[in-house]
């Protein structure tokens, strides 16, 4: 015995109700949304975000400048605690001579472990402030990854969410369809007149 699927749901069938078939729909549509919809947002915001952090970039290696500076200043005996994963560093007095100036000298971040009379690399901004290096392409990725990431996941979620609301708004509509036919339907059943 064979059964025949091919077409199923497309004949009239007095038993579907209008909340079935847009509950069928919308799980067909949220399907298509979340395996296409949302990759695709997650690549849109990734391309915008990729642009953005690229120009930020390319604006602070404008802006920043290094240096090679010698540490003067008193380093600490003992590193700053801090707790993550994160890379030490604490500020320092360090100097510095540019070609055709007189020795610069300056509070700078510098690295955990750097002892006094090291020369580090120290970056500072066109008004002459202690900054991080300018991003690398490195961080322009994973800023580009973690939005791009977020971006598809948020809209999973929206599209996820807008589901819920639809199944319950459909459900409130069977149950009340339910309600109407049984009113119709009880007093039949139990030969009760309303």
């Amino acid at each position: 015995m064979r059964t025949r699927v091919h077409g199923a749901g497309r004949r009239p069938n007095p038993l579907r109700r209008r909340c079935d078939v847009v509950e069928r729909w919308t799980v067909l549509i949220v399907a298509v949304l979340l395996l296409v919809g949302a990759p695709l947002a997650g690549t849109v915001v990734g391309w915008w975000a990729h642009d953005e952090a690229r120009t930020v970039a390319a604006q602070q290696r404008a802006d920043r400048h290094r240096v090679r500076a010698e540490v003067v200043g008193r380093t600490p005996d003992r590193l700053p605690s801090v707790e993550g994963g994160g890379e030490q560093s604490y500020r320092v007095t360090v100097r510095w001579t540019e070609p055709g100036e007189r020795p610069h000298t300056t509070k700078a971040t510098v690295p955990a472990g750097t002892r006094t009379g090291d020369r580090v690399d120290v970056w500072f901004d066109a008004r002459g402030r202690s900054v991080d290096p300018p991003l690398g392409e490195s961080a322009v990725w994973q800023h580009t990854l973690a939005m791009g990431t977020v971006a598809a996941g948020g809209a999973a979620a929206v599209i996820l969410l807008g589901h819920l609301v639809v199944r319950r708004v459909a459900m409130r509509h069977r149950l009340d369809e339910w309600e109407r036919e049984w009113a119709r339907t009880e007093p039949e059943w139990t030969r009760r007149r309303t």
